[in-house]
């Protein structure tokens, strides 16, 4: 449901989300590297090259890509057989279809990878989910089923190769003129390419470590203070996010919410 339509009903919030890593409980990018292509010893490094402010995400995924020689119909095949759904994803999913949540994806992956998980994982109703992402493309002269076949096609110019920031901010531009009874705008994600999309959204959810059902937390205990359906306990956005804020500080990190 794309921008503007996902304003329509007067839903009381609105969730984008990353793919790889929060809907899916393994990154399907790190999974073809470290097994179709270079391996994981030069993808951490190229991932400590970003964090450092040597390298943009877009330079360390195009490399990491181009290390994959594999036709892309069986790097589709290889994730499918590998990658697992986020054991809540579905349950949140039916959640917010029956509650006017429209649910939209924001990916530095690309499209025929996440709408074949997608499919596989959630089943034919995924494809009521809205994907905002890079697109995998011929090489010149060749087809996306021929060894060295495929490469990325990056959604925009950013030194992130998608700036989800870019997708959210007409949602941002356009609720600030609601007023008091607003959508809640909120972000689900775990890598550095979401950073960006974190700081155009009320509240961030972000997985404490790897293989944690980060759904489970959002459906069976935020929601409901979020949307008043079910509330128990915390009432309010603002006491979401102050006892995220507190609950990270004790683990020692600082969980980026917007006030």
């Amino acid at each position: 449901m794309p921008f503007p339509d996902a304003l329509k009903g007067n839903p009381k919030c609105i969730f984008f989300t990353d793919f790889d890593g929060t809907i899916t409980l393994q990154d399907s990018n790190d999974y073809m590297t470290d097994n179709l292509g270079f391996g994981v010893t030069r993808r951490k490094q190229l991932n400590a090259d970003c964090l450092d402010g040597r390298a943009t995400f877009r330079d360390i995924f195009t490399e990491m890509l181009a290390s994959i020689s594999t036709p892309l119909p069986a790097c589709i095949d290889t994730l499918l057989a590998h990658i697992t759904l986020d054991p809540h994803f579905t349950a949140f999913f039916h959640w917010a279809t029956a509650h006017n949540v429209p649910v939209i994806v924001l990916s530095s992956g690309m499209r025929p990878i996440i709408r074949a998980l997608l499919s596989k994982l959630v089943g034919d109703e995924a494809s009521n989910i809205e994907i905002i992402c890079n697109e995998a493309v011929p090489r010149p002269g060749k087809t996306v089923d021929q060894p060295d076949g495929w490469t990325i096609q990056f959604h925009d110019d950013s030194g992130f190769g998608h700036d989800k920031s870019l997708a959210i901010r007409p949602y941002r531009e356009a609720v600030q003129q609601m007023g008091g009874d607003r959508p809640v705008l909120l972000f689900a994600g775990d890598g550095v390419s979401d950073l960006s999309a974190a700081r155009e959204t009320d509240l961030l959810f972000a997985k404490r470590g790897r293989g944690e059902s980060l759904f489970f937390v959002i459906l069976y205990e935020e929601l409901g203070a979020l949307t008043g359906w079910n509330v128990e306990g915390k009432t309010s956005l603002a006491e979401v996010a102050k006892e995220g804020a507190e609950e990270a500080k004790e683990m020692g990190t600082e969980k980026e919410t917007t006030k």
